[in-house]
C-alpha cells in the first residue's frame, strides 16, 4: 500500500540570513529567480546578465502568490537595490524581465597559446586584504537606502576582518559587502531611535508626572488643568497597588483621564444638587428647543440672559436647574410682551369714542419692580 507524501512538490529552498536582511517573501522570489539562470541562457547588455520569464511559469511555480503580489514583491526587491527590472508591473505584463544587481564580466576570454593548458573558469576566491567597494555600489547604497558614503566606508574594515578570519570565498563580495551595510545601517537606526524614546520608569512613585505631550492632548481636549493634577495621586495609587507599571503609562494616563472627565462633567451637567448661578452661565440647546417649540423667537430669549443671571446672582439663591428657571422667566416675558401689544391694539381702537382713556394698564415702576416671573 503506497503511502502518499504531505510535501508532494519540489522544495523552496531560500537563506535565512538573505531572508533577515531584505525580508521573507524577497528572499523566496529572489533565489527562485535566481536558479533560473542554471537552466536558461541570459543575454548580457549593460554589463548586466537578463532574462525573461512568463508570468503563467511564475504564477504555476510560486502558487501561494497572484500576480498582484508578484509585482509588489519585484518592487520591493527593486527597491532594495538587489534586482533590476526593465518590464511593465507584473499584473499587467505578461512576463518578467529582469536581471541581478550583479554585474558580469563581458572581457574576452584570453587568448590560448601553444602547449597551455585551457584556463578554468573563474573559481571563487577569498577576499583580498585590500579590498574595496566600487563607486557604483557606494552610490546604490546612498541611492536607494540613503546610507552616507562616510558609513559605508566605516564598516569596511570589520567586513574584511571578518571575511578573512572565516576564510570563505565568494563570486560576489560586493552583494556580500551590500548586506553587511545595510544590516548595520538598520541597527544603527534602531539605535539612535531608541536613544530619542523617552523611557517610561520601571518604579512607579510618587514623583512621577505624566509627560509634556499628555498633558497637551488632555489641553485640546479641553480637560481642566486642576483635574489633571489632582487626578495624578489617585493613578499613582491605582498602579501601585497592581505592582505593576504598564510600558505605555501616559497613554493609560490619558485614557484615565479622559474616563473620569467626562464622568465629572456629566455628573455636573445632570446634578439634583442646589447651586448659585454661574456667572458665566449659558442656557443649554435644550432649553432654546423647548422655547422653539412654544413658538418664542430666540434672539428675544438671549435677550434676556443679562438680566436673569444678574437677578439670580444678586439674590443669592440656589437651585438645582437653571435651564427650567430660565425657562420660565421667557414664557412668562414672552406672555407679558404680547399682553402689551394686545392692549395697546384695544386702546387704540377705543381712543376714538374715549379719548381721555389710558393707553397702559400698568405703570413703569410697576413694570421695573415686577419680579412675579422668579417665584
Amino acid at each position: 500500500m503506497s503511502k502518499s507524501s504531505i510535501v508532494p512538490e519540489r522544495q523552496l529552498v531560500f537563506s535565512g540570513g538573505l531572508a533577515a536582511t531584505i525580508g521573507l517573501e524577497e528572499a523566496i522570489l529572489l533565489q527562485h529567480l535566481q536558479a533560473l539562470f542554471d537552466h536558461h541562457d541570459p543575454q548580457i547588455q549593460g554589463g548586466f546578465a537578463w532574462l525573461a520569464v512568463e508570468r503563467d511559469f511564475l504564477l504555476h511555480s510560486l502558487p501561494f502568490w497572484g500576480a498582484v503580489d508578484l509585482h509588489r514583491i519585484t518592487r520591493s526587491l527593486v527597491d532594495k537595490g538587489v534586482l533590476l527590472v526593465e518590464s511593465p508591473p507584473l499584473h499587467t505584463a505578461e512576463r518578467l524581465v529582469f536581471a541581478l544587481n550583479e554585474s558580469v564580466d563581458t572581457s574576452p576570454p584570453p587568448v590560448q597559446q601553444p602547449h597551455q593548458e585551457t584556463p578554468h573558469p573563474r573559481s571563487a576566491s577569498l577576499l583580498p586584504q585590500h579590498w574595496a567597494p566600487s563607486e557604483d555600489l557606494l552610490h546604490l547604497l546612498a541611492l536607494n537606502h540613503n546610507i552616507p558614503r562616510q558609513f559605508a566606508l566605516e564598516q569596511l574594515e570589520d567586513f574584511i576582518f571578518y571575511w578573512r578570519e572565516r576564510g570563505e570565498t565568494s563570486h560576489a563580495w560586493e552583494s556580500k559587502f551590500r548586506q553587511h551595510v545595510t544590516s548595520n545601517w538598520r541597527r544603527h537606526q534602531q539605535q539612535q531611535a531608541e536613544a530619542f524614546r523617552v523611557k517610561e520608569p520601571t518604579v512607579l512613585d510618587n514623583s512621577w508626572r505624566p509627560s509634556l505631550d499628555a498633558l497637551e492632548i488632555l489641553a485640546r481636549n479641553e480637560v481642566d488643568r486642576s483635574f489633571i493634577d489632582q487626578a495624578v495621586p489617585e493613578f499613582i495609587l491605582y498602579w501601585r497597588e497592581r505592582k505593576a507599571t504598564p510600558k505605555d503609562l501616559n497613554s493609560k494616563f490619558i485614557t484615565h483621564i479622559r474616563i473620569q472627565w467626562a464622568k465629572y462633567t456629566s455628573a455636573m451637567e445632570h446634578s439634583t444638587e442646589p447651586k448659585r448661578i454661574p456667572q458665566q452661565w449659558s442656557p443649554s440647546g435644550d432649553a432654546f428647543d423647548i422655547l422653539r417649540m412654544s413658538h418664542i423667537d430666540e434672539d428675544f430669549a438671549r435677550s434676556l440672559i443679562a438680566e436673569f443671571i444678574v437677578y439670580w446672582r444678586d439674590s443669592n439663591k440656589v437651585h438645582t436647574s437653571w435651564n427650567t428657571k430660565f425657562i420660565q422667566h421667557v414664557k412668562y416675558h414672552w406672555a407679558k410682551r404680547h399682553q402689551m401689544e394686545q392692549a395697546g391694539q384695544k386702546n387704540a381702537g377705543q381712543q376714538g369714542i374715549n379719548p381721555t382713556s389710558r393707553t397702559r394698564d400698568r405703570s413703569l415702576e410697576q413694570d421695573l419692580s415686577d419680579t412675579s416671573w422668579a417665584e
